[in-house]
């Protein structure tokens, strides 16, 4: 057998084992003894809730270690019929939709409770009925994605002439403020992420799998980035910056449009407004690390498209395809790229302060950190959804 053979012989072997282990410990089943006859636990979870002229449509993903059924719901104290598609028993981490023909009232709660065929119960509640949108509603809710989303960005960006007339001072200060706006957005979007994780499956471990991918995510940004074997810095830092904001955006949409689809957030000037006030710094810290060049009108429209057209990717998947696992696992990446961004903005801030023979801890550094963590948070209280 040559060295290649018995290499592979040496990897399959174990694996075929431990196959051969699990398969001879399901078909002994020495616990049986030890679980009697109580019956499995089960678990549900409400995905998504549709409300239209049919009455209500719950998405629901099965949990627990064994097959599962809903034999009955309720609503607001009362049992309706109820079809199930696909019918049949659940098994661990599948989905099915329940459509109840429901007459919801517009503003109104509404309690619904599903019953299993164990007789275990899954409370969920649709705190304010509104319908949910349409097909003739895309282009309403592409353009509130446009004004979350590109024209904040775009905004930001005319600072760029007032940034690069204050020389190498401003420059300087520019880079702590990205530094100190996106570290902000850092801590809000791995928030986000865990929050969407808990209302995910229990199947899915969701907390384990945002920091794993936020983690892969920066990794391989990171090897990507400095593939070349140096710091990046100008029109690459920019690019960076907006691709990791346009994934913040992304997964941020999603969690709007689901807000708009499920009546959580009410479809108004002042939370549009309170969006594109709270994004306007993305784009001031997209520009910041371009301040020592003249790049072309085409690399800022390029720069503004990368950072805000997700967000209209995601209020349109929120409103019609909600799911927690896949938002979280967006924000997830976002949090990486971000704190990729983070580390090559800090790099960039320490070489111009050595260039200039200051410390990057200087006073004025320290305070444009700390005013970009503030701008943040002041901007989001408007924003809550």
């Amino acid at each position: 057998m040559t060295a290649f053979g018995r290499t592979i012989l040496a990897v399959v072997a174990p694996l075929l084992l431990i196959a051969a282990v699990a398969v001879a410990f399901l078909a002994a089943d020495p616990l049986r003894p030890l679980t009697g006859s109580a019956p499995p636990v089960e678990q549900v979870t409400v995905e998504r809730h549709v409300l239209d002229g049919l009455g209500i449509a719950l998405r629901i993903r099965a949990g627990g270690t064994e097959p599962m059924q809903i034999a009955q719901v309720q609503v607001d104290g009362a049992y309706w019929a109820f079809v199930q598609d696909p019918p049949g028993e659940l098994a661990r981490l599948s989905t099915a939709w329940l459509r109840i023909p429901y007459p919801w009232v517009v503003g109104e709660t509404h309690k619904v409770v599903m019953v299993s065929r164990t007789g275990v119960t899954f409370d969920h509640t649709i705190d304010v009925a509104v319908a949910t949108p349409g097909s003739n509603s895309l282009g309403l809710l592409g353009l509130v994605g446009v004004f979350v989303g590109v024209v904040p960005v775009a905004l930001g960006m005319l600072f760029y002439p007032a940034l690069r007339a204050g020389g190498a001072r401003v420059f300087g200060f520019a880079l702590a403020l990205t530094v100190g706006l996106l570290g902000f957005l850092l801590v809000d979007t791995l928030g986000e992420a865990l929050e969407l994780a808990a209302e995910a499956a229990p199947g899915f471990k969701g907390g384990a799998m945002v920091w794993i991918v936020a983690a892969l995510a920066f990794a391989l940004l990171m090897v990507a980035g400095r593939r070349g074997g140096s710091e990046i810095g100008g029109v690459a830092l920019a690019t960076s910056i907006a691709l990791g904001i346009g994934l913040h955006n992304l997964g941020e949409g999603l969690a709007i449009g689901s807000a708009f689809a499920t009546g959580a957030a009410a479809l108004g000037t002042f939370l549009v407004l309170g969006f594109t006030l709270h994004n306007v710094t993305e784009g001031i810290g997209i520009v910041a690390p371009l301040i020592g060049e003249r790049p072309r009108w085409s690399v800022f429209v390029g720069l503004a498209a990368l950072a805000g057209l997700p967000a209209v990717a995601g209020i349109w998947l929120g409103s019609y395809a909600f799911s927690p696992h896949w938002a979280a696992l967006a924000l997830a990446v976002g949090a990486g790229a971000i704190l990729q961004v983070v580390v090559e903005v800090g790099g960039l801030l320490v070489r111009q302060a050595r260039r200039q023979g200051a410390s990057w801890a200087m006073p004025s550094a320290v305070a444009g950190v700390f005013l970009g963590v503030a701008v943040m948070y002041g901007t989001a209280l408007l924003v809550q959804v």
